[in-house]
């Protein structure tokens, strides 16, 4: 059966494509807007659902996993910064403290619907004010949720996680991969 990613994140098509999933990119456009009384669990787990239920509902015989991750700390989502000054917003609250990264991931399928929402800790070293610049300056943080990426530059600020690593990246791989044997999909 056919495996449709409903996402236009290069780090989701990555990590598909490392474990050796055949699959095609048909993001999903819906309103990303956050509910005002929506937790950020809430948050990703619903926008999981309707990336998956806007691209089942026109490709009806395949698989289709839809994911959104954000970044929680001290319960408030920092989702992709809007601009210099909020990336570096987010980026000092981030610094010297633990955060929780959460991804709800969706797979619907004729057979079924599947979700899981993965949460991992990440804790950051302080991050100086000359590294935060060049951080900003690089161009690195803007599409990524809490203005970073944890295979890049900001790498340097991270001396523990508690979790998936590739959860952090956007997509946990083993929870996906065992959703997809649950729906009997084989990429052979």
């Amino acid at each position: 059966m056919r495996l449709i990613l409903a996402s236009s994140s290069p780090r989701r098509r990555e990590l598909l494509v490392q474990v050796g999933l055949v699959f095609d990119v048909i993001p999903a456009h819906i309103d990303e807007t956050r509910h005002a009384s929506e937790t950020p669990t809430a948050y990703v787990q619903r926008l999981a659902l309707q990336k998956a239920q806007a691209i089942h509902a026109a490709h009806p015989g395949t698989i289709v996993l839809g994911a959104d991750t954000t970044v929680e700390i001290d319960g408030h989502a920092l989702e992709k910064p809007l601009d210099r000054s909020d990336a570096e917003r987010m980026l000092r609250a981030l610094s010297g403290r633990t955060h929780h990264v959460h991804t709800g991931i969706a797979l619907l399928s004729p057979h079924g619907e599947h979700a899981h929402l993965e949460t991992t800790s990440v804790t950051f070293s302080p991050v100086d004010d000359t590294e935060l610049q060049r951080y900003l300056d690089s161009g690195e943080p803007y599409d990524k949720a809490g203005a970073y990426g944890i295979q890049g530059y900001a790498a340097r600020w991270i001396p523990r996680i508690d979790g998936d690593y590739f959860n952090v990246m956007g997509l946990p791989l083993a929870a996906t991969v065992r959703l997809l044997k649950e729906l009997s999909y084989s990429s052979d």
